[in-house]
């Protein structure tokens, strides 16, 4: 997937040193474990990979490994729930599951990350963030994670940051809490992402907004539908925060911003 992946686990007060660097290298390799299968199937960059077959028609999609299949089918329906604005297709006709295979693996890493007994944990693949428990578990309370998001104009500096997990009593009437970040946009990887119907009299323009953030419950969800609104532009933007209970920063081309409430909070800034 050509992205740095990285865990981030508090020391629980009371537990031996021993214990978290135990608990800490089983789920580095769990980890490490997933995304490196997950790259070695899916990874168009890679000639010996799955994807790669089909791409070079050396393996139709019906012959497909059920998992290939399975992500397939689950794009169609995100394709068909966005309205086209995401689509697993590129424009050349390439099947390219890259848009859902991201956070199809880090929501399996989380799963393994419970499994293996962990609550309270940061999972941050290439700026997309899953959570689970509390930075800082605490009797009188848990705090939230904080998610900070790149100006796309300056990668140096922030936007702001965004809670995710437990949320602070400013902000208990805006259930349910979101667990996960993604951004996508073309400030760090350029125009990777094909837009939909922007064509103009030249070719294909580009898109609207150079980076979207969505906070959801969930990673695919909020993975699908920031590459649904940086490639369907405005519409994609109005139809997604009417219908999905999401919170979206939306960058411009010309640096202005559109933020739904969630954004604007105090604890976001």
């Amino acid at each position: 997937m050509g992205t740095v992946v990285s865990l981030t686990v508090p020391v629980r007060p009371g537990d031996g040193l021993q214990a978290d660097l135990d608990r800490l290298e089983a789920a580095t390799a769990v980890v490490e474990d997933q995304f490196a299968a997950l790259d070695a199937q899916f990874s168009l960059y890679r000639p010996d990979s799955e994807a790669s077959r089909i791409a070079r028609g050396e393996l139709t999609l019906l012959q497909a490994s059920p998992l290939m299949r399975d992500l397939y089918a689950d794009a169609v329906r995100w394709r068909r729930r966005t309205e086209g604005a995401f689509t697993p297709e590129r424009p050349d006709g390439l099947l390219d599951l890259s848009g859902l295979v991201k956070g199809y693996a880090i929501d399996e890493a989380g799963r393994s990350l419970a499994a293996l007994g962990l609550h309270d944990w940061c999972l941050n693949a290439g700026g997309d963030v899953l959570v689970s428990g509390s930075p800082a578990p605490s009797p009188a309370g848990a705090s939230p994670w904080l998610a900070g998001i790149v100006d796309p104009a300056d990668r140096r500096t922030l936007l702001g940051a965004y809670p995710l997990g437990p949320q602070p009593p400013a902000r208990l009437a805006q259930p349910p809490a979101r667990l996960a970040l993604a951004t996508s946009g073309s400030a760090e990887r350029g125009d990777h992402i094909w837009t939909v119907g922007l064509r103009g009299p030249s070719g294909p323009r580009h898109a609207e907004f150079t980076q979207v953030s969505v906070a959801a419950q969930d990673i695919v969800t909020a993975d699908v539908l920031a590459t649904a609104i940086v490639a369907g532009g405005r519409p994609a933007l109005d139809a997604v925060t009417a219908h999905w209970d999401v919170d979206v920063l939306a960058v411009a081309r010309d640096g202005g911003l559109l933020a739904t409430p969630g954004f604007r909070a105090p604890s976001a800034a």
